[in-house]
């Protein structure tokens, strides 16, 4: 299918974040033009055909938004249980429901989650969960792209299976990938992690972790083990093929140099460090020191939303309050983790920015809307005043699967709510 969207305010995210007027074209899955607007001459000389024209209206394309670190499935534990410390929250309330869950619940969870993530303009899922091939299933048939983590503790699953989860949904499609990587140091043992490591050199992958989340984390990592978390980790030789970790709010000077030395992507989730008191990630210092920083919301029962709008805001105005600095981590940076910076720590690195070639992977920003005006900065406006109700469509693979308020027909939303809440009435009893 070919779409031509004109009439746009474009934000490529390709090199410069900048705004410029122009069209954009897709063919099926990928995007065939984009530049400025052409008359209806220069499209018959390009011998252009389409089945759709799309009038902007002047609104914004931009890529969509890749969230970089979520439990899809935990959307059945959302307002579950609340105002808690991570621990406390962790042990009483969210380990003890999960252990009644089957996969076919995590299927149903995540197709509410994948609902939340194309209204607000998420395409693409970085998935630490258990069940991972049902938790693909789930967002693959919805239209988005799928990147799980492994989530392997003391508790399971065993290395073998890992190890067939790896093969399975690593499938090269651009739609499900799969890396290793484990919950966290305080729920896996030395040996377990040493294991953890040679499995992911056997097959050269990246891996992936929560990692000094809080304070109480690291300090009985380091009672344990006489080190850190990113230092225990490097004394493992864990990321020898890069990777990175979730949440990063207590690094210390040689954690960053490990990050450095390996290219590791922190991936910062400020509205859950928030809502536990976990702390606030010292984002300044991490961009000072050239780390890749993309953005993930978390879990839906810890945040509890899937909402990269009001990440992006957290991101800066944390930063700000961390620093006592208003100048700190600027809008720019923030667009950037939330798009770029995301797809190059998911791996999707062919559908990062808008450009001839690349995956079709686009949102539409409402400027019609009175948050959206005056128009003085348009990415200012998007990370300080933007949320979800400026989502006017969400594309994904050239296939649009948002658009106006609706989703796509053959989705079965009232189903989904009636699914999800007839799980958790169940669970609750």
């Amino acid at each position: 299918m070919q779409i031509r969207l004109y009439n746009a305010r474009i934000v490529t995210m390709d090199g410069k974040v900048e705004c410029t007027d122009g069209e954009l074209w897709t063919n099926d899955d990928k995007i065939s033009y984009v530049g400025p607007s052409l008359s209806d001459k220069d499209i018959e000389a390009k011998g252009a055909a389409f089945d759709r024209s799309i009038d902007c209206l002047g609104n914004v394309l931009m890529p969509s938004f890749k969230d970089a670190h979520t439990h899809s499935a935990m959307t059945g534990m959302r307002s579950y249980a609340d105002d808690m410390p991570l621990w406390d929250w962790l042990s009483t309330k969210i380990f003890p429901l999960e252990a009644k869950l089957t996969a076919d619940d995590m299927y149903a969870f995540t197709q509410l989650a994948v609902l939340e993530y194309v209204s607000g303009g998420i395409t693409a899922a970085f998935d630490m969960y258990m069940n991972p091939e049902r938790v693909a299933e789930a967002c693959n048939g919805m239209g988005i792209r799928y990147v799980g983590c492994c989530d392997i503790n003391k508790f399971g699953p065993s290395l073998e299976e890992v190890e067939r989860r790896f093969k399975v949904l690593n499938k090269n499609d651009g739609f499900c990938s799969y890396y290793m990587g484990f919950h966290a140091e305080y729920t896996c043992t030395k040996e377990l992690l040493a294991s953890i490591s040679e499995l992911a050199a056997k097959y050269s992958s990246p891996v992936f972790t929560h990692n000094s989340e809080t304070k109480k984390e690291v300090d009985e990592c380091i009672e344990r083990h006489g080190m850190t978390p990113t230092q225990l980790f490097e004394s493992l030789d864990m990321f020898r093929n890069g990777g990175g970790g979730y949440h990063c709010v207590y690094l210390s000077d040689e954690d960053i140099e490990i990050f450095k030395k390996h290219d590791l992507t922190i991936v910062t989730n400020p509205g859950s460090n928030t809502k536990l008191a976990s702390g606030i990630a010292p984002i300044s210092r991490y961009l000072d020191e050239g780390i890749n920083i993309a953005i993930g919301t978390d879990g839906p029962s810890s945040n509890n939303c899937l909402d990269m709008f009001r990440e992006m805001f957290l991101v800066t105005g944390l930063a700000k309050l961390h620093d006592m600095d208003a100048a700190a981590v600027v809008p720019d940076e923030v667009l950037k983790m939330a798009t770029v910076n995301g797809a190059r720590c998911m791996g999707l690195n062919d559908c990062d920015v808008l450009a001839e070639g690349k995956r079709a992977d686009i949102i539409m920003i409402d400027m019609h809307q009175p948050n959206m005006q005056p128009v003085n900065n348009i990415t200012d406006n998007i990370v300080y005043s933007g949320s979800k109700t400026n989502i006017r469509m969400t594309m994904c693979n050239g296939k649009i699967l948002y658009e106006n308020g609706n989703y796509d027909p053959a989705v079965d939303v009232e189903k989904i709510y009636e699914t999800a809440n007839a799980l958790m009435d169940k669970y609750r009893e």
